[in-house]
């Protein structure tokens, strides 16, 4: 009876989201409330089937994970997933799944009435959890009884005391800070008379005070003589600024506001025009899964709280959500596209708590219907951005679009030892996108590591997938992803052709910051339809054989074929393209080590492309040339 349940609940589902994106493709309104609860009611149901269900047992109401056979505190966030989708579905399995999970959420509270986030100890994520269960005791104070309704004040209350004493930049990542900005102001409905407001007005303002000039928030790193450093673009998008979002529009602070509005203004242009975000040069994009972060809540919530004044924003949720869509299985959250085809094991549930939280969220606070007309930034085509507090350069043209990225944030006190220090940078081609194709490169930390064994698989010898430049000898591997501080420049050439071009210098160097002889000068010139890249490298002080890689996402049905000593010919659906070195010596190689070209974050696999450039005679120079263009 169970299984016909489920199949018959799917298939409403399915039903419900074919109809909804008809409707958005013949040129209708979209309700992105609609689109948010079907969503919202898949995951939930997915939570709801790995629900512990045995009234006499202490963990009646905790959310199973098959994949880390761990009770997750956090988990219990679904607690208002369940009961908006009570609301929604009128299902009152849902009314008591969000009783059971909250009552199972207080029984685990600590005595100084933070939650720990099993199985680890960190108590920041409790702002998480306590806003969760203020916006589910808003929903379900009328079901519960009355020792649960004090049960639930008490737990709330007690949690808001420990954010206020607690939270601030010294102790927590920055989207703590934000993120509890929004639960002290949700927690102060509740509680009148207290002085959450005070103090989340506090801590909105010590927020948007470490924003740099174009709107990204330091503090997501490593920490230096004060607080902390560093921008991640998942985090901002998928928490900070949500919840900074969420504390203005309830305060009514404007000056809080009007910095959430203008950092959105320059976010949105990572949102790709197949509803991907690019987290790919961030701080924690050991976590990025092209639909956001595996971890953070999910860019709907933002995107809801300005989606009536600008309707861009409203294209990017449906968009994003789209794209979330295809990393769903039975509606559980993968940790990329190419999940299913990577992992024999589920995932981790945290990608699916924490996107349903998102979309109920959003839910919430979504007002209107929109036409799904209006294009986001990244569907219009002939323009360079560059992002200079970053040094990271966006490039649109018509077939394609790229990020480039030399960000120099560096954690000086864990410099080799710190998990922020192994994304790209040196220039690296960091994403790059195929009109009607979709991803053809993208990005994994250089060095896979399991910083939080909790969150990370295991995944012994597998190799990087972003592009670069790199030696090995006896002494370690230098590369360009290790070099921070890259130089680069930008410039835009001719007028009826436009190139875009993305330049970077610097040197290889290895996982200590320590320059190992050679500089690099990478360049990247965009085209409508062709991309070409000129390395050339100066041997200084060694002289090695320097391999340039370049890994091409491996999509079903995809072929990659060696059709000389200098080409490469990719098929890619209806799109064919051809790899060729078109200047230069050097030895082209194809497939080497496939089987290692694969990452848990995002989950992709792909077929490496290399060029050997070897030092000729007492030569301290050499340049190549290679192109990657379509040819139909």
């Amino acid at each position: 009876m169970k299984g016909n349940r489920t199949m018959v609940w799917r298939t409403m589902v399915a039903l419900l989201l074919v109809s909804s994106l008809h409707m958005a493709e013949a040129g209708g309104r979209v309700d992105l409330r609609k689109e948010y609860a079907s969503t919202l009611l898949e995951l939930s149901r997915a939570l709801l089937e790995r629900q512990v269900i045995a009234p006499l047992d202490p963990d009646d109401g905790a959310i199973r994970c098959d994949h880390c056979d761990v009770l997750h505190t956090r988990a219990a966030e679904s607690v208002f997933p369940f009961a908006l989708a009570f609301r929604l579905s009128g299902d009152s399995a849902f009314a008591r799944a969000a009783v059971r999970t909250g009552n199972w959420l207080i029984r685990q509270q600590e005595s100084n009435g933070s939650w720990k986030e099993t199985p680890e100890d960190w108590t920041g994520t409790t702002t998480d959890q306590m806003l969760m269960m203020v916006l589910a005791y808003e929903e379900m104070h009328g079901l519960l009884s009355a020792a649960e309704d004090r049960a639930w004040l008490g737990a709330i209350e007690h949690a808001a005391d420990y954010l206020a004493a607690v939270m601030s930049p010294e102790f927590a990542s920055i989207n703590y800070v934000a993120t509890t900005t929004a639960s002290l102001t949700a927690a102060s409905r509740l509680i009148p008379g207290s002085q959450y407001s005070g103090r989340a007005r506090m801590l909105a303002h010590r927020t948007i005070a470490k924003m740099d000039e174009d709107g990204f928030i330091n503090g997501e790193g490593g920490r230096g003589a004060a607080g902390k450093s560093g921008v991640d673009l998942g985090y901002d998008m998928e928490m900070s600024l949500w919840g900074l979002g969420y504390y203005a529009k309830y305060t009514g602070d404007s000056t809080v506001g009007a910095a959430v509005r203008h950092a959105l203004r320059n976010h949105l242009s990572f949102i790709y025009p197949d509803g991907s975000m690019d987290g790919s040069w961030g701080i924690r994009s050991n976590k990025w899964t092209m639909y956001g972060g595996a971890t953070s809540d999910g860019c709907q919530v933002l995107f809801s709280l300005y989606s009536h004044e600008d309707p861009r924003y409203a294209t990017a949720a449906l968009k994003n959500l789209e794209f979330l869509r295809t990393c769903m299985r039975n509606g559980i959250v993968g940790y990329g596209p190419q999940h299913v085809e990577i992992f024999t094991v589920p995932p981790c549930i945290y990608p699916t708590f924490a996107k349903a939280k998102n979309l109920a969220l959003a839910y919430r606070l979504e007002t209107g219907t929109h036409s799904p007309g209006t294009p986001l930034p990244t569907q219009r085509t002939g323009w360079m951005k560059v992002h200079p507090t970053l040094d990271v350069a966006q490039v649109r043209t018509k077939n394609f679009m790229a990020t480039v990225t030399a960000y120099g944030y560096e954690d000086h006190a864990a410099r080799a030892k710190s998990k922020y220090m192994y994304r790209p940078s040196g220039g690296a081609q960091s994403y790059l996108w195929l009109e009607g194709h979709g991803a053809l490169q993208a990005s994994s930390v250089t060095v896979y590591s399991r910083p939080e064994p909790m969150h990370f698989p295991e995944a012994a010898g597998i190799r990087s997938l972003t592009p670069r430049i790199e030696y090995t000898d006896s002494l370690g591997t230098f590369t360009n992803l290790f070099e921070f501080d890259g130089r680069m420049t930008t410039r835009q050439e001719g007028t009826k052709a436009t190139s875009y071009v993305v330049v970077t210098r610097g040197e290889l160097k290895d996982k200590n910051w320590l320059s190992g002889g050679i500089g690099y000068r990478l360049e990247h010139r965009y085209a409508d339809r062709e991309i070409l890249t000129s390395v050339h490298l100066t041997y200084h002080d060694a002289r090695r054989t320097v391999h340039v890689i370049e890994p091409f996402i491996d999509r079903q049905g995809m072929t990659f074929e060696q059709t000389g000593p200098r080409a490469v010919k990719i098929k890619a659906g209806r799109r064919v393209l051809e790899f060729s070195l078109v200047e230069g010596e050097a030895e082209l190689r194809s497939g080497a080590g496939r089987e290692q070209y694969w990452a848990p974050y995002p989950a992709l696999r792909a077929f490496p492309i290399e060029l050997l450039v070897r030092p000729a005679g007492e030569e301290f120079e050499r340049e190549i040339t290679y192109r990657l263009r379509i040819v139909e």
